[in-house]
């Protein structure tokens, strides 16, 4: 792999540049919690309608991580950082309109153009702060950058979360015995609750945008396709046991993460466990997030000492157990044992990564490909726990995510193993 540094500012400052990207992105994939619940009352909808929050923004990864490669290709590693942020600031500014009208399609229209935004820069900046520096330690910064990303997840509904739920909601019963012209005027209100945080979210992308084209970041470059220059296929890294089922366990961990943080607002709220307002229980989606940032810091440490694959089946079993407390129980316990899975999530997403990627040489950037496309975990599982939680309840809907984790545990103990790989052997022509 090699490297060429082309600038005065150090790889130290520049990292410190591109956690400050990590943090942004977190910010704004963390508010989508605060949406669900937000647009869930100005629209009236059910669950699973309000889940489609969710599937527009992680479906993106999957839909536009391969052009989001060629835009790296084409463009580097800098300039398609800015390209990201840009994107994803007209994203923001498409709340506006969205706001104003209202409407639900064009608010999932403006979720896709941030989510392609944030996109781009999952796939820019995570090889690109891999790269800046010694191979030894790339680990090491990859996880500082996404212990940054948890802190943008944990602040965020908790400052901008209440501005955004700042109108009372009302039960959808109250709201149809209202007179036409009232329930406009409510709906008018809620949906325009969320135009000045996203305009502020939007200057703040664009100027982020701004500064990291001025600034002189390293240029890098790589040689991922080997000393022979040969171009490598997904399906000769599918032929590898360990990327194939970690394609799965990224797909099932994300949407369980993205599935518990979505209902976390709603769950908490309800009568029977948290018995609170919204704009009160979005607080609590910040230590859910928060809890993950701590638990990267900790789990960091532990990976040092005990075997990646053990530590990760083990986290998946006490999240399975945590799981299984909140469905069977109710009150603070119910909470705080769906909020605690955060801690356990922390080292999920960074470990399975690496596991899957281990071993494949000039493969890991076509392996790296398929499993930031298996994101898209995020907009289907939530999606399905939204129905469920439409048929028999939220709190047993989390039985859903529960069964993610199942298989998160498994591929820790046993499916990330490496095994040898089957020789293909050529045809043979019989005359």
């Amino acid at each position: 792999m090699m490297r060429n540094h082309q600038s005065t500012s150090s790889p130290t400052t520049a990292i410190a540049v591109l956690t400050t990207i990590f943090f942004t992105w977190g910010a704004l994939t963390s508010l989508n919690d605060v949406l669900i619940p937000h647009l869930k009352a100005v629209f009236a909808m059910n669950y699973a309608q309000t889940m489609l929050i969710q599937f527009t923004f992680f479906s993106t990864y999957l839909v536009m991580s391969l052009p989001a490669g060629k835009v790296v290709a084409r463009f580097g590693y800098k300039r398609s950082i800015v390209i990201g942020l840009v994107v994803a600031g007209i994203g923001a500014l498409a709340f506006f309109p969205a706001a104003r009208i209202p409407s639900y399609p064009l608010f999932l229209f403006a979720l896709y153009v941030l989510a392609s935004g944030i996109t781009l820069l999952q796939v820019s900046a995570n090889p690109y702060i891999a790269l800046l520096g010694d191979a030894q330690s790339a680990s090491s910064r990859l996880t500082l950058a996404q212990a940054l990303n948890s802190f943008g997840h944990a602040i965020a509904p908790a400052l901008i979360g209440p501005l955004i739920l700042s109108v009372a909601v009302i039960g959808g019963a109250e709201l149809a015995q209202m007179p036409v012209a009232e329930q406009t005027a409510y709906r008018i209100a809620q949906a325009e609750s969320v135009q000045l945080p996203y305009l502020g979210l939007a200057v703040g992308l664009f100027a982020l945008a701004a500064f990291v084209l001025l600034f002189r970041l390293p240029t890098l470059s790589e040689a991922t396709e080997g000393a022979d220059h040969k171009v490598h296929t997904f399906s000769e890294a599918l032929r590898h046991r360990h990327l194939r089922l970690g394609v799965v366990a990224i797909f099932v961990y994300v949407g369980a993460e993205v599935a518990i943080g979505s209902f976390l607002i709603n769950y908490i709220a309800s009568p029977g466990i948290g018995a609170m307002d919204e704009s009160a229980a979005a607080k609590y989606v910040s230590y859910y997030w928060g809890a993950a940032m701590v638990g990267r810091f900790i789990g960091s440490l532990l990976l040092r000492k005990i075997e990646p694959r053990i530590l990760l089946g083990l986290f998946a079993i006490v999240a399975m157990a945590l799981l299984a407390t909140t469905i069977a129980t109710g009150g603070p316990v119910a909470m705080w044992s769906v909020i605690a899975i955060g801690l356990f999530n922390s080292i999920m997403f960074p470990t399975i990564f690496t596991l899957g990627i281990e071993g494949l040489g000039p493969l890991t950037s076509k392996a790296s490909s398929l499993l930031v496309m298996a994101i898209v975990g995020g907009a289907v599982v939530p999606l399905l726990q939204g129905v469920l939680a439409d048929r028999i309840g939220i709190q047993h809907a989390f039985v859903l995510p529960l069964l993610c984790y199942v298989y998160v545990a498994w591929y820790g103990f046993r499916g990330a193993r490496r095994e040898p790989v089957p020789v293909l052997e050529p045809a043979v022509s019989t005359p």
